[in-house]
């Protein structure tokens, strides 16, 4: 059936209609049916019914197999259950990249039709997004943008034009939260960057510096603070030590630029770094080689991204371990939530995904295709 709201458009062809009742009345390809039955089933006329039977069959859609009696002969498109909006966060690193990726096969696979905007991590790009899925008249919003300052607005004009949302790891007043349990990541990596320098480190940690993301809010920011109570669990010296924080603002580029300011001032000695997702982690990372000082830190990641495990799999690297998202499996789970809530049934204010610790140890456990992707993307075209 054609949804609801396209029934009055000025812009519908009702003969077109019409005819994909008809095509819509068989079940599968090859099934015979009597007109009777194709009455039945669409809803329409006989008159009517006969005439766009012969119609099609002129047209090849449609093939005669006997006294009215009539057979599809291709296969049909299955029909789009609903319409859900999908605001990505850019395409900048593999995480969000991944999150869209399984967003679509599981969207394909659940017959829901995807529209797909990108709010290429700008304030003002995801404001115009909002618009534009409103004027879409999807069913559902499911929301991944950065920037804590324009949340309630996005989730004003959702929710003032009656679309549920579901936000991504940043959470959005009025939505359904989907994504890390920030302090929770946090913690995981702070307590092995804590038991990590108890056991290498044979001098006295110097600083502990923490790559956050300022923009995102309070909420991830979390996860800094699980980072800083996991180092101070597993290493109580470490309480001692003089805590830097910088804004890497969830990039690379702008952690490398702030890390190397840092780098210029900062005593010699021992840091721990961690850091609120792997860009950040691999940015602090590059500027520390940058300066000659890769010796002087150790540094966990969030996240696991490809680059991270790359990183991880070189001998003597200061990334030392990154707290898997599994951003590869959030497109079934983000679909059944988002099937769930526009049938209303009963969900969750949040979905918390569990994580997993990361390490040179175990990357090759957890990521084993990592190798083969890497073969198959070396070789000639």
């Amino acid at each position: 059936m054609i949804g609801n709201r396209h029934n009055h458009s000025r812009y519908l062809v009702k003969s077109l209609v019409h005819a994909a009742q008809i095509l819509n009345a068989f079940a599968s390809k090859g099934e015979v049916l009597a007109l009777r039955d194709v009455v039945a089933r669409s809803g329409l006329n006989k008159v009517m019914c006969f005439r766009l039977l012969y119609s099609l069959h002129v047209c090849g859609f449609i093939e005669k197999v006997g006294k009215n009696q009539y057979r599809r002969i291709f296969e049909a498109r299955p029909e789009r259950r609903y319409r859900i909006g999908y605001a990505a966060q850019g395409q900048d690193s593999s995480f969000p990249f991944e999150v869209q990726n399984g967003l679509m096969r599981a969207a394909e696979s659940a017959q829901v039709e995807l529209i797909i905007v990108d709010n290429r991590y700008e304030a003002k790009v995801s404001l115009r997004n909002a618009d534009h899925l409103i004027r879409e008249e999807v069913d559902l919003v499911i929301e991944f943008q950065t920037d804590e300052a324009v949340a309630s607005e996005i989730s004003r004009k959702f929710l003032e034009a009656k679309i549920p949302i579901i936000a991504i790891d940043i959470p959005h007043p009025g939505a359904t939260y989907f994504g890390a349990n920030n302090y929770e990541a946090g913690l995981i990596g702070g307590r092995y960057l804590g038991r990590w320098a108890a056991k290498n480190c044979r001098s006295a940690i110097d600083e502990i510096l923490m790559i956050q993301i300022g923009r995102a809010g309070p909420i991830p920011q979390t996860r800094i603070r699980g980072m800083l109570a996991g180092i101070d669990e597993a290493l109580p010296a470490a309480v001692e030590c003089r805590r830097i924080h910088i804004d890497g603002d969830g990039q690379f580029g702008t952690t490398l630029e702030r890390v190397r300011k840092y780098l210029r001032t900062a005593n010699a000695g021992f840091k721990l770094v961690g850091a609120a997702n792997d860009p950040t982690a691999l940015g602090a990372l590059r500027a520390f080689q940058e300066a000659g000082r890769a010796p002087e830190c150790a540094i966990v990641g969030q996240n696991a991204e490809p680059e991270a495990r790359v990183e991880l799999r070189r001998p003597h690297s200061p990334l030392i371990a990154s707290v898997a998202f599994f951003p590869e499996k959030y497109g079934t789970q983000l679909l059944r939530l988002a099937v769930d809530m526009i049938e209303r049934k009963p969900t969750p204010p949040a979905v918390l995904i569990k994580h997993q610790l990361i390490t040179p140890d175990n990357v090759d456990h957890f990521y084993p295709n990592d190798k083969l992707l890497a073969l198959t993307e070396s070789l000639p075209a």
